[in-house]
């Protein structure tokens, strides 16, 4: 299989994930690296009327998880640990999540994060640590064309 066919199956099972009806995020994987988009809606705001920082953590986790799984081509990899700063609320149009795999080992797999607004200001960031499970990746799990 080549890398790019393994790029389309874990975007198909991340879209495939039953969450992200109600999130309706985008999500494209590279080499090392993931993009995801947020669309802003009034369902994700906390009582104060901006996104509610659960958004945040789930499109910064998952740009940084996909990123590490983008490496990883026989196993669905798990968050060990995940960092998240709060920079600046957002209310409106999309969030873009950008994931790049900073460090690797036999056991580890480091990646960072960066989420930003509409207008391309960076609202949040964070970094975890990533491990393979021993959850195979097939089509049970979505992992297909």
């Amino acid at each position: 299989m080549s890398q790019e066919d393994h790029f389309r199956k874990l975007e198909n099972m991340y879209h495939a994930a039953p969450c992200n009806a109600y999130y309706k995020p985008r999500l494209t994987v590279g080499n090392g690296t993931a993009r995801l988009v947020l669309p802003v809606g009034s369902h994700l705001y906390h009582a104060a009327g901006a996104v509610h920082g659960s958004a945040y953590f789930k499109a910064l986790d998952d740009a940084a998880f996909f990123s590490a799984n983008s490496l990883v081509k026989d196993v669905f990899v798990l968050t060990v640990t995940f960092n998240l700063y709060l920079e600046r609320p957002v209310s409106g149009g999309d969030l873009t999540a950008v994931g790049k795999v900073v460090s690797r080992s036999p056991r580890l797999i480091v990646a960072e994060s960066f989420l930003y607004d509409d207008q391309e200001r960076e609202i949040a960031r964070g970094s975890g640590t990533f491990m393979k499970s021993r959850v195979p990746l097939t089509g049970e799990i979505g992992y297909r064309d």
